[in-house]
């Protein structure tokens, strides 16, 4: 047999469509613009590289050269969540001493709508030196969701259609447009051209003196007459409720050191992603994430809020408002809107997933727990400080969140919270975990819809009780309930009573991990019996009893849940679990971190300090940015936790983390967080 023959054929690789990988990509962001790079500073060798500003990419490629050397980078340092300076050498343009003497600096800095880099030559050479520096740009205006989609050209591409690109140049500047988006790129003692294929190109010839140097900069601001958010102006200092001196939350004397580093991270992060809306600029919340939610999400925005509590009370209000005046007011199929439901999400146009035949609205309410969990925000905040005027003046929104709770969030009439996508063109599942295979049996079937999520009913527990003490305590300024009234303080407490009675008689599940509650109910309300993180976010609801919360925290804390690195969304012995599975098996900080809020709540403090320690090690192990979710490998397999390669950073609820696991470590065995 000749060798050729014995050569295997090769497959052609896959041509389909991939989502682009983010773990080693460099962020720099100030919502809603975010600027993502290779560790070189460079835009354009990977596919999610690129200038954004809202849902839009307006830069796919931006590269600085050198005409006399390569850029040789050693270092990458981000300063801030919004500056990231790069460090190169500049070997071509230096003598021949082996100590690099001629180096260059890349400063880059985001703010909402602009961003700015400059360019430092700086030598120790006895002579002086002339370096040319050129800018190259290519404009795209390429939508985020056909960048998240992969269907995005590379850069360089001249023939991607729909963006009917128009470019011109002035000394010193060039503007590019497309539709209502435009960039304009100014750059100040540059010679500035344009070629056919669109691609700007700016020059600068620097005098470097012996022992000197010499800078280049340029600023390119970026606009869209779509955007539906807008950049908060200020910053987020994250202060301590009832403080106004600016201060940082203080870390406990004997606080793991690794907790003030992962704060100070976190809290940056927060800062950068708030964001208004247009017509209340006054009012901020957090966008979800970077990059492929830049915007209002009600879940998100919620919890994230809710996390952070302990250091800001004032933007929990402000999310409750504006996510207030998004309220549904009527039942519509079509954006899954319902009387008093509290939004999905907010885009300036359609989202349509490809590949999974899912077109969302741009207002679109399908999302099963964001209405009973503003309503537990709302109750949160005002225990932490809200103003008694601030919280009435929500009271109507509260009675419409509460009515949707008793009358519109059970589907099938038997009294439990669930959800469906009617359309086809919805999602499918409809609570935080919302992958199409994230609620299975514990043999990996997918369990059928209606679906009924465990974790839903502890919410509205919790929300019932707690809108019946605000109605009681607050309700008398604004026209208090009757007794006929079905959101009257008793008959919400009746109904709230009801629930957990029939929780308890429904949920529990007993398998081989043990006795549990179950994931969800299905359409035949059968429990599903898949052990999950879920059960996490009934701790500190009041639907389980004492006893039954230790029970559930010793799980979570188990083998089959730990991972060293955080609580898995699904155990190792499920049939389905993989480790790098979206939501079956996969880590996410702010679900574990739900489940230590309501560990502490719980009383459960030993248990919470458990959990919060793998959270510190993964913190460790991502320098401190913990992205969206990571593998839910054992910790014992790697000294560092797996990224998952599509994983958002930064992520607001996952920055928000770490404000309670402070909240955590600085409490009493006998504290509470509210």
């Amino acid at each position: 047999m000749t060798t050729s023959s014995m050569t295997p054929s090769l497959t052609p690789p896959t041509t389909r469509p991939l989502q682009p990988l983010l773990d080693d990509a460099v962020i720099a962001l100030r919502a809603p613009t975010q600027v993502w790079s290779g560790r070189d500073g460079d835009l354009g060798a990977a596919p999610v590289d690129g200038v954004y500003h809202g849902d839009v990419r307006h830069v796919r490629g931006l590269v600085l050269e050198c005409a006399e050397s390569a850029v040789e980078y050693v270092s990458v340092a981000p300063e801030s969540a919004s500056r990231v300076v790069f460090g190169g050498l500049l070997r071509g343009a230096d003598d021949a001493q082996p100590d690099p003497k001629v180096r260059l600096v890349r400063d880059r800095r985001v703010t909402d709508g602009s961003l700015t880099e400059t360019w430092t030559v700086a030598s120790h050479l006895t002579e002086p030196a002339r370096v040319t520096l050129r800018l190259r740009l290519r404009p795209d205006f390429t939508t985020l969701h056909e960048v998240k989609a992969g269907l995005a050209g590379p850069a360089g591409a001249t023939d991607e259609p729909g963006h009917d690109l128009a470019v011109t140049t002035a000394p010193g500047t060039a503007t590019a447009a497309s539709g209502t988006r435009s960039l304009t790129l100014t750059a100040d003692g540059a010679t500035v051209t344009t070629a056919a294929d669109g691609e700007i190109v700016a020059s600068w010839a620097l005098d470097v003196p012996a022992r000197g140097s010499a800078e280049a900069a340029w600023t390119l601001d970026l606009h869209d007459d779509a955007l539906v958010v807008r950049g908060a102006g200020g910053t987020w200092p994250g202060r301590p409720a009832g403080t106004t001196d600016g201060s940082r939350p203080t870390l406990p004397a004997d606080a793991d050191p690794r907790l003030g580093r992962w704060l100070d991270t976190a809290l940056d992060d927060l800062d950068a992603l708030r964001l208004t809306l247009p017509d209340q600029p006054g009012d901020e919340f957090f966008a979800a994430g970077a990059p492929w939610f830049f915007t209002l999400f009600g879940r998100d925005a919620i919890w994230a809020a809710r996390l952070a509590l302990p250091v800001d009370v004032r933007i929990a209000a402000s999310t409750l408002r504006v996510l207030a005046r998004l309220q549904g007011t009527t039942h519509d199929v079509g954006t899954a809107q319902e009387p008093g439901k509290i939004l999905h999400e907010l885009r300036a146009a359609p989202l349509e997933i490809p590949g999974e035949g899912i077109v969302l609205p741009p207002l679109y309410y399908g999302s099963v727990d964001s209405t009973p969990l503003w309503v537990c925000l709302l109750a949160d905040a005002w225990r932490a400080g809200m103003p008694d005027d601030e919280v009435t003046a929500l009271l109507p929104a509260l009675r419409g969140a509460l009515t949707w709770l008793v009358e519109h969030g059970d589907s099938d009439g038997d009294g439990f919270l669930d959800y469906i996508d009617r359309t086809g063109r919805g999602l499918a599942n409809q609570g935080w975990k919302d992958s199409g295979d994230s609620i299975q049996w514990r043999d990996g079937s997918l369990a059928e819809g209606p679906i009924a999520l465990c974790e839903v009913q502890g919410y509205a527990y919790e929300a019932a009780l707690a809108g019946a003490e605000i109605l009681e305590t607050l309700g008398a300024t604004a026209g208090g309930a009757t007794a006929d009234d079905p959101l009257h303080p008793d008959r919400l407490r009746a109904w709230a009573v009801d629930l957990r009675t029939r929780f308890a008689q429904t949920y529990w599940v007993e398998t081989p991990e043990g006795r549990y509650p179950a994931v969800a109910l299905d359409r035949h309300k059968r429990p599903v019996d898949t052990l999950t993180s879920n059960i996490g976010h009934l701790l500190g609801t009041g639907i389980l009893d004492a006893a039954e919360e230790e029970h559930v925290a010793g799980l979570l804390l188990g083998p089959t849940m730990s991972s060293g690195f955080g609580i898995r969304t699904m155990s190792t012995d499920a049939a389905g679990y993989w480790p790098l599975s979206y939501h079956g098996g996969s880590v996410w900080t702010h679900d574990t971190a739900i489940a230590v809020h309501g560990m502490h709540r719980a009383g459960l403090a030993g248990h919470a300090r458990r959990a919060v320690d793998g959270l510190l090690a993964a913190a460790e192990g991502f320098a401190y940015r913990v992205p969206e979710l990571h593998a839910g490998d054992r910790a014992t397999r790697a000294g560092v936790p797996t990224p998952y390669p599509a994983a958002c950073r930064p992520q607001a609820w996952s920055a928000a983390a770490a404000v309670t696991c402070l909240a955590v470590a600085g409490a009493r065995a006998d504290d509470v967080i509210a």
